[in-house]
């Protein structure tokens, strides 16, 4: 229970940050550092693994660098599995938030600072682990400020999504730019420093967080430490003999990565289904989320292709002259954080405005689907043209149909995890949801290997098809879903 103080501090008379708690401005700031250094980093990654060693980078072949980038993306969504079991059961999520930054900083590091594959090796394993436990507990703690019933709750989140997209924005054009003028590692090491200036302003606001932000929700037995150590320990031992024996390598790392996350998915619905803890009611409206993942992963496969397939279109097809100067690759992964800032808004007022008369859950995915199926058709007017051809004002444009995509599914499908979810599993559903973004990232790494730029229609066409289909497939199938959700909507 909070003191008297300590609401008086973090209630509602603390409107020192736009009205909301002062608390929220470190919030902001880590997550927005971190933001800038995670897309700043993953902006350039990609050309970074397959530019010729004269150009700075490492000469692998494209497929293996798209298949490395899809995995790495992936595992930070399978991360965020491991980062809520620490913060529930043995750190909180605070705590949590803050060892997971320090270890994205040092990731940041390796990367600008050791040299060839083994920076890089080093450098994602690190940013990834550090990412999947930051984006677990964010969010989370950014809810410990607010009580339930503050008014101030959403647009406190509202703000805090301002953050993530600020540096979203921020991170791809200036490391972009960093590694374009003077080299890659310096655009690696603007992201680790970005990653520190979040790391020192969070630091001192830390303690000025409310003791829920601290508590451990189910706290691990100490006699059970030994026991999750020695599991952690042979999980890394068998990583390392896994890749040592070559059955893991960076040409099918993508491929390790899916069906990790499709294991891990299958185990968490057999899990929850089975359970004696949920009622028929309840294990009805798990089995309406399994169409919903099925469409959330068709649909992450295509959407984040920004940061594998559209990363080579953009460096190989797209004109990025402008008036004479050439444009850094990274830059295009700076057009749909401006399209989310401006729309997420406008989205958010049409879903209340129209109150019961909006869509339901299953038809605003289905339309996220067929739209991102969309977006990939819009690719054909350009196919097979000669070089650096497609204009930019082009690519402008699917992006902000990337984006339309992603506001009739990402955030629907965080609410519907939560409001789909048994009361003995509502963090699991919401794991469940972050893996269908970590099969579906995945299989972007791997679909790579089959884009040509020389033969684009193909690859559009039927990517494009495959997604409309899927979103049709669930649109004419959203009755029979509602009927499983149990008057959830």
């Amino acid at each position: 229970m909070s003191t008297a103080p300590e609401k008086a501090k973090h209630g509602e008379h603390d409107t020192r940050f736009f009205g909301q708690p002062w608390a929220l401005a470190h919030l902001f700031g880590v997550e927005m550092w971190e933001r800038f250094s995670f897309y700043g980093m993953q902006g350039i990654l990609l050309i970074y693994l397959y530019y010729s060693a004269t150009d700075g980078g490492l000469g692998l072949d494209k497929a293996v660098a798209g298949g490395i980038v899809g995995a790495y993306g992936g595992s930070v969504y399978l991360s965020t599995i491991l980062g809520a079991w620490i913060a529930d059961r043995i750190l909180g999520s605070e705590r949590t938030l803050f060892f997971s930054a320090i270890v994205i900083m040092a990731g940041h590091i390796a990367l600008a600072l050791l040299p060839g594959v083994a920076g890089v090796g080093v450098g994602l394993v690190l940013v990834a682990i550090g990412s999947g436990g930051l984006k677990a507990n964010a969010t989370s703690v950014v809810g410990t400020l607010y009580s339930a019933d503050d008014p101030r709750r959403d647009g406190g989140f509202s703000l805090f999504y301002l953050g993530i997209n600020l540096g979203a924005f921020l991170g791809p054009i200036l490391t972009g730019l960093l590694q374009s003028t003077i080299g890659f590692h310096f655009g690696f090491g603007l992201a680790a420093v970005g990653m520190a200036a979040g790391l020192a302003q969070y630091s001192f606001g830390r303690r000025g967080l409310p003791e829920e932000a601290h508590r451990v929700a189910n706290p691990l037995p100490r006699g059970r430490y030994g026991v999750a150590a020695a599991i952690a320990a042979g999980a890394i031992v068998l990583l390392v003999v896994l890749v040592l024996t070559g059955v893991i390598r960076a040409d099918n790392l993508s491929t390790v990565v899916i069906i990790a996350a499709a294991v891990a998915a299958i185990a968490y619905f057999a899990v929850i289904l089975t359970s004696r803890r949920i009622d028929a009611t309840e294990r009805s409206r798990v089995w309406a989320f399994l169409p919903l993942l099925i469409t959330s992963v068709a649909f992450w496969s295509l959407y984040q292709q920004q940061f594998t397939v559209l990363t080579v279109y953009s460096d190989e097809r797209l004109n990025r002259d402008l008036f004479g100067w050439e444009m850094p690759v990274s830059w295009v992964q700076s057009i749909n954080p401006v399209f989310i800032i401006v729309l997420s808004g406008v989205f958010a007022a049409v879903w209340t405005k129209l109150g019961a008369r909006q869509p339901s859950t299953p038809v605003k995915f289905a339309l996220g689907a067929i739209v991102m199926g969309a977006a990939f058709l819009l690719f054909l007017p350009f196919a097979n043209g000669p070089a650096n051809s497609t204009p930019l004002l082009a690519i402008i444009g699917i992006l902000l149909v990337f984006t339309i995509a992603e506001l009739l599914l990402s955030p629907i499908g965080l609410s519907a995890a939560t409001k789909l979810a048994p009361a003995a599993f509502h963090t699991q559903m919401v794991a469940l949801f972050f893996l269908s973004v970590s099969l579906g990232t995945a299989i972007s790494g791997w679909l790579v290997g089959f884009y040509d730029p020389k033969n684009e229609v193909p690859y559009f066409s039927i990517l494009g098809a495959i997604a409309v289909l899927v979103g049709v497939g669930l649109l004419v199938s959203a009755r029979p879903v509602l009927a499983l959700m149990k008057g959830v909507r």
